[in-house]
């Protein structure tokens, strides 16, 4: 969890990025920006509010041969170590973006570059390295009083509430690559910013583990457990399993299975489906990690929870009581219709 509220913007530059492949220049600023309160105020809502709002989706910096090859690990870290040096570093982040910069969609922009304090990740307070780019322009219009008649100008700007691309880096974790948070907008050359530029992976922490077994799981319900048993117990399946991690500070599979599976049967079916399946979800020798709560809650409201019937008749299910859908729930044939139904017992209706 990240907490930006009392960060401290310490160092602003701001470079000009052209497209290289169209013979468009950099501009690299001889000296850092001179921020004052208001100005400060702003940038720190327009840099931030991205992270804010999307879910912590963690990279950290990967090179085939060693981190230390990787140019903009190895620039973060001489920041850290010297912060008083993060504006001529600042140059050498600006002419990697530029030297990336040679798709022919890659737009032209103002790339800004912050050093950050006061950051808080993982209850820790840490320094931060930001890198921002604008790339959309967008008219506006500016107002000029002309004597008696106020003249209209249309002019060209950044919108303030929303960033093109970005990333903190945390001074944290170094050993596995710094925490990494990253946003991109206009994603024209998804390659381009965070596989040529930040030369990114997935971090492997609680957060990833919980996310990608429990994609996991829900596509083990879609595959198997509903070709075998019903839709029903597809969604029952995952309502076991989404309550499973979230009343567990650790995840053990064997008491996952015995939890989950009712029926014995496609335990090894599980099995067999890990096997074959792991590898996509990068969970081939994962059998036990802790739980990340963050990560539950973001999944408990992506996985649906509902039977849709051909007759236009939907049943919800509740993901917070299962044992209700358990009791309170059948499914039959009927003959002389010859129709499937679902049977649902109650005491009264609630009132909304």
């Amino acid at each position: 969890m990240i907490n930006l509220y009392s960060t401290q913007i310490e160092s602003l530059s701001i470079h000009k990025i052209g497209n290289k492949s169209r013979n468009e220049n950099v501009l690299l600023s001889e000296s850092p920006y001179a921020l004052n309160d208001e100005l400060t105020a702003l940038l720190k809502e327009y840099f931030f509010k991205p992270f804010r709002e999307k879910e912590e989706n963690y990279f950290q910096f990967t090179n085939e041969v060693d981190l230390e090859f990787n140019p903009l690990f190895k620039i973060a870290t001489e920041i850290f170590e010297n912060p008083a040096a993060a504006h001529e570093k600042s140059k050498r982040i600006a002419s990697l973006l530029y030297e990336q910069s040679q798709h022919p969609h890659i737009k032209s922009g103002e790339l800004y570059v912050t050093y950050l304090e006061n950051v808080s990740i993982d209850n820790e307070k840490v320094s931060a390295l930001g890198i921002f780019k604008s790339e959309l322009k967008h008219d506006f219009l500016q107002f000029e009083e002309n004597g008696s008649t106020i003249d209209l100008l249309l002019q060209q700007g950044v919108n303030l509430n929303k960033l093109d691309k970005g990333c903190l880096i945390f001074n944290h974790k170094k050993e596995e690559g710094y925490k990494i948070l990253s946003v991109d907008s206009n994603r024209y050359d998804t390659k381009y910013w965070l596989e040529h530029f930040l030369d990114v992976s997935a971090f492997a922490d609680e957060n990833f583990y919980t996310k990608k077994y429990m994609k996991f799981c829900q596509d083990f319900a879609k595959d198997v457990v509903l070709p075998a048993e019903d839709k029903k117990e597809e969604v029952m399946f995952m309502n076991r399993a989404v309550n499973h991690f979230a009343k567990n500070d650790t995840f053990e599979e064997s008491a996952f299975l015995n939890e989950v599976i009712d029926n014995p049967d496609l335990i090894p079916e599980f099995k067999n489906y890990k096997m074959e399946k792991a590898p996509k979800y990068q969970i081939e020798d994962l059998t036990e990690f802790p739980i990340a709560n963050t990560a539950v809650s973001a999944a408990r409201k992506k996985i649906k929870n509902v039977i849709n019937l051909d007759t236009n008749i939907q049943i919800k299910m509740d993901f917070i009581n299962p044992e209700s859908a358990e009791k309170f729930v059948e499914k039959g044939w009927d003959e002389e219709k010859q129709m499937y139904y679902y049977l649902v017992y109650f005491n009264k209706e609630q009132k909304d």
